[in-house]
């Protein structure tokens, strides 16, 4: 069986939430293996003030971006037990793994390097790249809707996310940061799926 890919968001950084779904994860990956991608959190939110402060381009941001995942992936590392890490392969025989982005990203031309490619696309090509069953992206935003175009006009979604997902279609669904206790379920409803425009 495939593993599922979950990106965890850098909102959830100062979150008791965080070590929760920690521990979901860990216990789900038992069954199937779990992916997690992990947000940028208060690491990209120093990128933008800098970028705001010193005015360098976004292609430097981007490259910036993808090492702040890489420090909110080793925090995560370091909060959960029996996890390993890779950067370009999947571990075959690991149950719960973290993918740590480098600078091989930055060679991808399918990959824009700019504020419009964030975690949550970065996720979706991952998923897409392994042929991941599906993508679930946890999130501070309370939403029912499951249009990317919607989701991104309200700022849940990057402006990338369409682009990539228009290129090789997967089953993502976007869930609550409360509801851990509900991954099964949300994880077998394909009803919940994102689906164009």
């Amino acid at each position: 069986m495939s593993p599922i890919v979950v990106k965890l968001g850098g909102s959830l950084y100062d979150s008791p939430e965080l070590t929760t779904w920690l521990t979901t994860l860990a216990e789900y990956a038992q069954k199937q293996a779990v992916i997690i991608v992990p947000g940028g959190g208060p690491f990209a939110d120093g990128i933008r003030a800098a970028q705001a402060l010193h005015g360098f381009s976004d292609k430097i941001a981007h490259h910036m971006a993808l090492l702040a995942m890489k420090q909110f992936g080793l925090l995560l590392i370091g909060l959960a037990s029996n996890c390993q890490a890779f950067t370009i392969s999947p571990p075959t025989q690991a149950a719960l793994s973290v993918w740590l982005p480098d600078d091989s990203l930055l060679l991808d031309s399918s990959i824009e390097q700019s504020w419009d490619i964030s975690s949550d696309s970065l996720a979706l090509w991952l998923t897409q790249r392994i042929s991941a069953q599906q993508l679930l992206l946890i999130k501070r935003s309370q939403t029912s809707e499951h249009s990317i175009g919607q989701l991104t006009k309200n700022g849940i979604l990057d402006q990338g996310f369409s682009k990539l997902f228009s290129k090789n279609p997967v089953t993502a669904k976007v869930i609550h940061y409360k509801n851990h206790s509900q991954l099964d379920s949300y994880s077998s409803d394909l009803q919940q799926s994102l689906s164009l425009p």
